[in-house]
């Protein structure tokens, strides 16, 4: 499995080559640069945008500056934020705490309520407990998430006044106190579970479906024809094989949660991963923006490593040579 894995590894590097070839190249495509909204000579002189510019290296020829970005970037400088005037790289790390917060949660809520709708679905199937949540399912993978943060804004936040309805911490609190933790905790949980809860409608099905389908094998005919109780057969036997499916996805899921985190941080105006890569698109800030793309661009070629490696571990019959 070690040496699996370093040839994945190792393999990784030219594939996020490419995405950084890619992604420097819609980058320039993009009209204007950080400096366009600026030029207007009544608060900013456009001889000084001019000469930033020429100083960016903006002006230099396209494969220029894509190996500039890239021989820094490999060498651990991502470049320095034209909006907030420092380093991406402290950009990024300042709200990458608010986004893992959040994705833990939300893929904690997303696993727990897959896991109980999924089982229930597949133990008792074509029940009115399965049709209730086959037709949440349907509901959950029909409306938008951002229709779904504003409905769940209105009634948690404004009407019954149970969760904050933005930012990610109260106003005022101390950093490190128990009032602050709380406030955190308060803050993440409502988007959280708009994420978590929209999410589960996938992995419910798949569970459901394969509990169902594993129930009618011959090892389960062979385990109820030798008198084993059928708790034992469904925990042993049917459940285990059901959840190598979900086991898959879990690599999958930290990086998904972070990119669809986009809409629903901005909703909630949390600040995390997903605002500040819609501002940096928005304000044209190439060195947070690409960064940020690459950063899930690694994720999620590392979680579909860790999803092969958990598969291999969840199922003995799977060797990664």
């Amino acid at each position: 499995m070690l040496q699996y894995t370093i040839r994945r590894l190792l393999s990784m590097i030219p594939l996020l080559l490419l995405i950084s070839l890619v992604v420097f190249s819609l980058a320039k495509m993009m009209p204007g640069d950080a400096f366009g909204g600026e030029i207007d000579p009544s608060n900013t002189n456009p001889q000084y945008i001019e000469e930033m510019r020429e100083k960016l290296g903006y002006n230099d020829p396209i494969i220029v500056q894509y190996g500039r970005w890239i021989s820094n970037f490999v060498q651990g400088d991502f470049g320095k934020s034209t909006v907030y005037k420092k380093p991406a790289v402290e950009v990024i790390a300042q709200r990458i705490p608010n986004t893992l917060f959040l994705a833990v949660v939300s893929l904690i809520f997303t696993y727990v309520f897959a896991f109980i709708m999924g089982m229930y679905a597949g133990r008792k199937p074509y029940t009115l407990g399965d049709n209730l949540i086959a037709t949440y399912n349907y509901l959950a993978l029909a409306i938008p998430s951002f229709v779904a943060g504003i409905v769940a804004i209105y009634i948690f936040s404004f009407q019954l006044g149970w969760f904050p309805f933005s930012g990610s911490v109260g106003i005022g609190l101390e950093e490190g106190t128990f009032e602050y933790y709380v406030s955190k905790v308060r803050h993440v949980l409502l988007p959280a579970l708009v994420l978590g809860l929209m999410g589960t409608a996938s992995y419910t099905q798949f569970l459901r479906n394969d509990i169902i389908e594993n129930g009618r094998k011959d090892f389960v005919r062979t385990a109820r024809a030798k008198g084993t109780s059928e708790s034992k057969i469904y925990n042993k036997h049917i459940l285990r094989n059901s959840i190598i499916p979900l086991i898959t996805f879990l690599g999958f899921d930290i990086a998904t949660l972070i990119s669809g985190a986009v809409i629903t941080e901005t909703i909630f105006t949390f600040p995390g991963i997903g605002s500040l890569f819609l501002e940096s698109v928005s304000r044209r800030d190439y060195a947070v923006m690409m960064s940020i793309t690459m950063l899930l661009s690694f994720l999620t070629l590392f979680g579909n490593l860790v999803a092969d490696l958990l598969y291999g571990i969840v199922d003995p019959r799977i060797r990664l040579d």
